[in-house]
């Protein structure tokens, strides 16, 4: 039996919650806070299948089944990234309105100890809620973010095929 972790990312965020809940769940266009990445869905209810694909939708880079999805309050998926081998794991964002904020929490829980997957969630958390944090409050993300989304469309034409490889093109992962 594999062991697993959990990890838990939190941040008060000023701003509506309805504002939150649609950086998060918006699937028209990129969703800044997560990776410049879009939410490609069959249907955001328990039992639909997700997808985060590339900024010009050529490469699926997570495969996720929606758990649970309680608007403004709760979304959860499966979490599986395409290019490693390591079983799925469960993100969980959960939204709370509070005095004049919104406490957002990112939780992963099983991801197997030791894996890839593992190192890039615990890196990939803190970034994504301190993203989410600065694009909600003032409409984009911190220049850092902004400049490596630069980069990646300058670059990604070049550098995508080296980092996802045909396994990841969009028509072999259909929903």
């Amino acid at each position: 039996m594999s062991e697993t972790e959990r990890a838990v990312f939190k941040v008060h965020i000023r701003g509506r919650i309805e504002d939150v809940w649609q950086e998060i769940t918006k699937t028209d266009s990129l969703q800044k806070a997560i990776f410049n990445a879009r939410l490609h869905t069959n249907g955001l209810k328990p039992g639909g299948k997700m997808q985060m694909r590339s900024a010009n939708g050529k490469y699926v880079i997570v495969v996720g089944d929606v758990l649970e999805f309680d608007p403004p309050h709760r979304f959860s998926h499966t979490f599986k990234f395409t290019t490693l081998p390591d079983p799925p794991c469960k993100v969980t964002y959960d939204l709370k309105e509070v005095s004049d904020s919104v406490e957002f929490t990112l939780t992963v829980d099983d991801m197997p100890k030791g894996t890839q997957t593992a190192k890039h969630m615990t890196t990939g958390g803190k970034t994504i809620v301190d993203t989410l944090k600065v694009v909600v409050e003032t409409g984009k993300p911190p220049f850092g973010v902004r400049f490596g989304y630069a980069m990646q469309a300058v670059m990604g034409p070049f550098v995508m095929p080296f980092i996802f490889g045909k396994k990841c093109h969009s028509e072999n992962w259909p929903l």
